[in-house]
């Protein structure tokens, strides 16, 4: 086939790009803005326009396949509608590409790619050769998002964000936890743990549930779905190559799959051992001139960035921490002000960037950043301030506020992640 990808540079759907192209499809796609990972798109010989505005897609093609970033109203995909083309979205166009495989799909709230990393390196160390859709870059797989094995094992992350997940058709799930996000395609927390039990519920009666024992409400969905479920709270904590107790419960969920998959729990054990960890998870990016550690950080969400901020303190000790955090979206920030503004205990100082807006057309209301930042300076009872853009927060963080010694840990789903690779610059 002569497949387009709308979004491309899609950390799911470039992943999708590269399985295709390996299987002998023609493989082409588009994005806004250019990066690593579409540079290595392109040595794999994929080509790419920087332009989404529907007239830049080549004739002949026999798919569209979007990423979920890609309003419907878009020019590329009216573009497609109007040649009558066939068009999917990229967990439609995954669930076609792994139907008929034995499926692993991981899934939850926060974690989701750490432990299917973890998996797939125990599963890769094991010789069990999966092929693999991470939603991170890995170091083990040579800094890439995905792998191809020659069996029929088949490793995905599986995303619940408007019900994206139930496109895909495991044997197996491993959920993370289930406390609830994306609140712009859900109604409420109750709506989105149905969406759980749906896809819990559509596992075949010999599948399994893997899930924390000590997590009530991911239990009870996966009591509802009448699956078998494994509780990987009855595993030992295992000792792991990464600081923060987020890291070691997402590897006792890896030590189940691996003890249920028949692995040898010394091969688990060692490889969790030797895990390094994953991009932009509490990725150390190096240390500035002056002396500062620059640390980068997808977390986007209350419990993750709660979860990052414990673990930094964990790893380093009395050096004082500065947390930048770039909110992603508007909706998101809104709906969960309360958790946000208690987020930030463990910081001893707390930058807050504009809002990333990703979602424009799903966004109803805006920020008021600079009341955010009033109010995670109360409950943290540490200073924050509204720094806007990420020039600006590089202007102020370098000359009023880092000092020799310090560790800079920033924060976001959006392109905050520029600004690590600017501080270690200056």
């Amino acid at each position: 086939m002569r497949i387009f990808c709308s979004g491309i540079g899609g950390i799911g759907l470039s992943a999708y790009a590269s399985h295709m192209l390996l299987l002998g499809h023609e493989v082409l796609g588009s994005d806004r803005t250019d990066s690593e990972l579409l540079q290595d798109l392109r040595l794999q010989g994929i080509q790419i326009t920087l332009k989404q505005d529907g007239e830049s897609m080549p004739k002949d093609l026999d798919l569209f396949i979007y990423s979920e970033a890609i309003p419907e109203n878009s020019p590329e995909r009216t573009e497609a509608a109007k040649r009558g083309m066939r068009q999917i979205s990229y967990f439609q166009a995954l669930g076609e590409l792994t139907a008929g495989k034995d499926l692993i799909a991981i899934c939850g709230t926060h974690g989701k790619s750490s432990t299917t990393a973890m998996v797939v390196q125990v599963l890769v160390d094991a010789k069990r050769d999966p092929s693999a859709v991470i939603g991170t870059k890995v170091p083990f797989l040579k800094g890439r998002n995905w792998r191809q094995g020659d069996g029929n094992l088949w490793i995905v992350e599986a995303c619940e964000y408007r019900r994206s997940f139930l496109s895909l058709k495991p044997s197996i799930i491993v959920v993370t936890n289930t406390d609830g996000d994306h609140f712009d395609s859900f109604v409420d927390i109750d709506d989105y743990r149905k969406a759980f039990l749906e896809f819990f519920s559509a596992l075949p009666e010999n599948g399994v549930i893997i899930a924390h024992g000590l997590d009530e409400e991911s239990m009870k969905i996966a009591r509802a779905s009448r699956r078998t479920c494994i509780d990987a709270d009855k595993e030992e904590t295992p000792d792991l190559g990464v600081p923060g107790n987020h890291m070691k419960q997402n590897a006792k969920l890896v030590l189940a799959l691996a003890r249920h998959l028949g692995v040898d729990d010394q091969i688990a054990k060692d490889c969790l051992k030797n895990f390094t960890g994953t991009w932009r998870r509490m990725e150390v990016k190096g240390t500035t001139k002056n002396g500062i550690t620059i640390v980068d950080d997808y977390a986007h969400h209350p419990t993750e960035i709660k979860a990052t901020l414990a673990a930094m303190r964990e790893a380093y000790g009395n050096r004082r921490i500065i947390a930048v955090f770039q909110p992603h979206t508007h909706d998101r920030t809104l709906k969960l002000w309360n958790e946000f503004a208690g987020a930030f205990g463990d910081a001893d100082e707390t930058l807050l960037t504009s809002v990333y807006d990703a979602r424009p057309d799903r966004d109803s209301k805006r920020v008021d950043e600079k009341s955010l930042a009033a109010a995670i300076e109360i409950q943290s009872r540490r200073p924050c301030l509204f720094a806007g853009g990420l020039e600006k927060t590089e202007q102020i963080l370098c000359s009023n506020i880092a000092k020799s010694g310090d560790v800079i840990v920033v924060m976001g789903a959006g392109d905050i992640t520029k600004l690590s690779d600017r501080l270690l610059k200056r």
